[in-house]
């Protein structure tokens, strides 16, 4: 079995949907609400262990409601718990999140207990990194608890996924140890000093990134597919799979959790990254987040019933 290690964020979704996102100062009467699991290595984390990878994942939580309900949840999707922490002393995070009808969100996040992740606690996982097939971590927890999961996996010589977002300054050195980057347009766009709109600025933008010692770089693009870039040639955009998207929020998620699944099972990276492209069109035909993960079955349907096509899916 494909084994993966997620060091990331935990936050509880409180998700409303609206005619349209509201200006400064204005109230939008909308309807219905939804609560569940979410943050983005929570959804990352679900998204692997949907399909198919035995996952072992670390976060913070608080011991209040929300913590409890997030430590019943990683159970039921049969992740290793073994390693969350519940701090006294801080909240379990939450996300407000607000989905129009044209399916474009708004998200407030404060992150709480997982934004205090320490290096303590990720060192406390070592033994999980010498065993895993790869290692995920995002931009949603403490640049502390990020700075070690990218160190542990070097000693280990473990492959990592970075999902730079939300993007934030970060030192830069840590890129070499990066073997797989996943930034969306905007994203990339920060990192790399080149505004991405197309599949001419995202590679200029992928070959900026590369010069910063990342051997695949990966650009998510939303209904432009995703351009991938590895040093040879011109790289190449990868169309994404058509769908009917509902709440694009977690797509993202859903991207990097099934590449990191897929990488993890051995599979080659185009074909990781088209696996990848089916969780994440799966995932926006749903509401909400981590709830909204694919399970494998569904996967390999869409897999065989689809052909590779523009979407509106995910970036």
């Amino acid at each position: 079995m494909a084994n993966v290690i997620v060091i990331g964020s935990y936050v509880t979704d409180l998700m409303t949907l609206t005619p349209h996102l509201p200006k400064p100062g204005e109230t939008v009467l909308g309807g219905p609400f939804q609560m569940g699991p979410g943050g983005k290595g929570a959804n990352q984390a679900t998204a692997a262990a949907r399909s198919g990878s035995h996952v072992t994942y670390m976060t913070k939580l608080g011991t209040d409601i929300f913590g409890e309900q997030a430590l019943q949840y990683f159970k039921n999707e049969g992740m290793n718990v073994d390693y969350i922490k519940q701090d006294p002393t801080e909240i379990t995070g939450t996300a407000q999140i607000i989905v129009d009808q044209h399916s474009e969100n708004s998200i407030a996040v404060a992150l709480g207990a997982c934004g205090k992740i320490t290096k303590e606690d990720v060192y406390a996982t070592e033994e999980k990194f010498k065993g895993s097939d790869i290692a995920l971590v995002q931009f949603e927890t403490s640049m502390e608890a990020i700075q070690t999961t990218i160190e542990l996996a070097s000693k280990h010589h473990v492959p990592l996924i970075l999902n730079p977002a939300p993007y934030r300054d970060f030192p830069k050195e840590l890129l070499t140890k990066v073997s797989y980057i996943t930034p969306n347009e905007i994203e990339a766009s920060e990192l790399s000093g080149i505004k991405v709109i197309d599949e001419l600025s995202a590679r200029k933008a992928a070959e900026r990134i590369y010069e910063m010692g990342i051997p695949h770089i990966i650009i998510t693009m939303g209904k432009q597919g995703v351009y991938l870039y590895t040093g040879e040639g011109t790289g190449e955009l990868i169309p994404a799979f058509s769908v009917h998207a509902i709440d694009t929020t977690g797509a993202g998620d859903a991207f990097s959790g099934g590449l990191a699944h897929s990488l993890a099972a051995g599979k080659e990276l185009k074909e990781s990254i088209r696996y990848a492209n089916a969780v994440a069109a799966l995932c926006v035909t749903k509401l909400g987040t981590a709830p909204a993960m694919p399970h494998k079955e569904q996967v390999e349907h869409f897999l065989k019933e689809s052909g590779e096509v523009k979407s509106d899916s995910y970036s």
